[in-house]
């Protein structure tokens, strides 16, 4: 089976390794992922944007086209430019494999671009399209967007990508916890169990690191608006994608029974990315 290329920095799109470890800073293809996916029987993914560059939805989408281990594709839409905005919805729609829009606005100097009008017009576009929105909030500032959006955009599924980044390694729960607490009032919002790394330049985090944000998780959103992603290849950094998931996996199943794991480790994002096959024929086949 032919495999593509993931991200390369080559292209000029991910200006963001440059500041990233040299692990990072190399071409990365689906078949490196694929024994650590298998070890941990990982039947299926979502494939998610990592540069706010068409190309890059457009090489995850190619990948999606001879992949059946690629369920879905989050890709980029340029949400500050609502006409341009418009007209690559609605090519992107018509591929059965996109299905959520993401822009990496923790790179962005103005910590509150979500909040400026072009940008709304660009969400509302979104919310129309009844496609989630996966919202990176690195800073506390981005998290408190949260209830912002939520509130002018009640159609709008939001997915908090990282679990907005806790402190792990830390006791330090504020302001984390308050502004998780917060988001999680609004049901449609989201929480992906991805890139859970110990703050700075510690050893990669462990089960008992991750347990007590985890448990913090399902306490705020419950199994069903919660999900489990492998951050990789930026998981490289921090171990691989197989250390990094399997911890993830290894913790939500101690924490809850198998219905409810299950629902968190694939039934949640079923339902948040429509990955069914009514609307995506490729789901049946992973």
């Amino acid at each position: 089976m032919r495999t593509c290329t993931l991200w390369d920095p080559t292209t000029g799109w991910y200006d963001w390794l440059e500041r990233e470890p040299e692990a990072l800073r190399r071409r990365f293809v689906f078949d490196d992922a694929r024994p650590a996916m298998e070890s941990l029987d990982v039947r299926g993914t979502v494939l998610v944007q990592a540069a706010d560059h068409d190309g890059d939805t457009d090489a995850m989408l190619a990948e999606a086209a001879v992949n059946p281990l690629v369920l879905g594709v989050v890709g980029y839409v340029a949400l500050d430019q609502p006409a341009r905005a418009a007209d690559r919805l609605a090519t992107l729609r018509a591929e059965d494999a996109f299905v959520g829009v993401r822009t990496l606005i923790h790179d962005r100097a103005d910590p509150d671009w979500l909040l400026r009008e072009d940008v709304a017009e660009g969400l509302g576009l979104v919310e129309a399209a009844g496609l989630p929105f996966d919202l990176v909030a690195v800073l506390p500032r981005h998290l408190e967007h949260v209830d912002y959006l939520s509130q002018r955009f009640p159609d709008l599924t939001i997915v908090i990508d990282h679990l907005a980044k806790p402190p792990i390694g830390s006791d330090r729960r504020t302001p984390w916890y308050e502004l998780m607490a917060r988001a999680a009032t609004h049901p449609r919002v989201v929480a992906k169990l991805s890139g859970l790394y110990r703050a700075g330049d510690g050893p990669p985090a462990r089960d008992e690191d991750l347990r007590p944000w985890i448990a913090d998780a399902i306490e705020l959103f419950g199994p069903d608006r919660l999900l489990v992603g492998s951050d990789w290849p930026v998981a490289e950094s921090a171990g691989g994608y197989r250390p990094v998931t399997g911890s993830v996996i290894r913790v939500v199943r101690d924490l809850l029974d198998d219905s409810a794991a299950a629902r968190v480790l694939a039934g949640t994002e079923i339902a948040v990315y429509g990955l069914g096959p009514t609307r995506n024929p490729r789901a049946e086949r992973a």
